[in-house]
């Protein structure tokens, strides 16, 4: 295929450097959210004992009973985590100085970067025609090589979403967090989650360039499909129609999700969504 020439020393210097920036951004302040890391899983309560740390005092039992107790915790589980980059050509094309899949590369290797920090295995999936598979790791340096991988784009290839989930769902036997990031244009990939949300955990970050959202509102437009190559004829209506079966197709299948507009500030939304996802729901 195609791809880009090999990236300078100066780039991949650069490039580790954001991400690390991007890691150290969503980690900031030690927040307990569920995506960043293993937790202690509740076991069970019991009465104070002298030398216990008063933080693990269960506050809850100790004022309906009127005597202290202690929360106890079973180990500390580590949740794997499968990164699911869209590497189809239509993530590239791009009317902003940054596409969707620069985005994505970059929000990829930031939130392996965190999740490993709080010791939980990373591995990746490329969603595209091209083979990288990592199986989930702790190693951080493996995580930066496969992200310099996955900075190599090509304009032709095609996508392959909804194989790569289906492929997932079959293969993970412990329950995993799955993290994906697309611009959601092969209409199978939403079954393929719904599917893999019965078992897992998904979470889909939607990545959205503003020319695919915004359109004037009269007259009719040509363009060509990014990975086919097909002429299409599109409208304002179109265009409208299009995002809104993406939102609602996420929502009828209980996918939790968080769209991305890439002409607004990336990196706040997704980590103010990370933190507060717990009640957050559905963005």
């Amino acid at each position: 295929m195609p791809y880009q020439l090999p990236l300078s020393a100066t780039s991949r210097r650069q490039f580790e450097f954001e991400v690390k920036h991007l890691a150290d951004s969503l980690n900031f302040g030690g927040d307990p959210s569920r995506f960043l890391g293993s937790g202690l899983e509740y076991a069970q309560s019991r009465p104070y004992e002298p030398g216990d740390p008063v933080k693990a005092i269960d506050w809850r039992v100790t004022a309906r009973t009127g005597k202290p107790f202690i929360k106890e915790y079973e180990a500390t589980r580590q949740v794997p985590i499968y990164l699911l980059v869209d590497t189809s050509a239509s993530m590239c094309v791009s009317s902003q100085p940054r596409s969707k899949y620069e985005w994505a590369v970059r929000l990829a290797a930031g939130l392996a970067r965190a999740a490993q920090e709080r010791m939980s295995p990373v591995g990746l999936l490329a969603a595209g025609e091209r083979d990288l598979r990592i199986t989930p790791t702790l190693s951080t340096s493996s995580a930066m090589q496969w992200a310099h991988q996955l900075r190599l784009y090509d304009f032709h290839e095609r996508t392959s979403l909804s194989l790569r989930l289906r492929t997932l769902a079959a293969a993970l036997k412990n329950r995993t967090m799955v993290v994906v990031l697309s611009d959601l244009h092969e209409p199978d990939a939403f079954p393929a989650l719904e599917l893999l949300a019965t078992s897992h955990e998904v979470i889909v970050l939607w990545l959205e360039d503003p020319a695919e959202a915004n359109t004037p509102p009269r007259g009719i437009f040509r363009a060509r499909e990014a990975e086919t190559g097909q002429r299409l004829i599109i409208t304002r209506r179109t265009r409208l129609k299009t995002h809104e079966r993406i939102r609602h197709a996420l929502v009828d299948g209980g996918i939790e999700f968080l769209h991305l507009p890439i002409e607004e500030p990336v990196l706040p939304r997704v980590r103010h969504f990370l933190k507060y996802r717990k009640s957050l729901g559905h963005a």
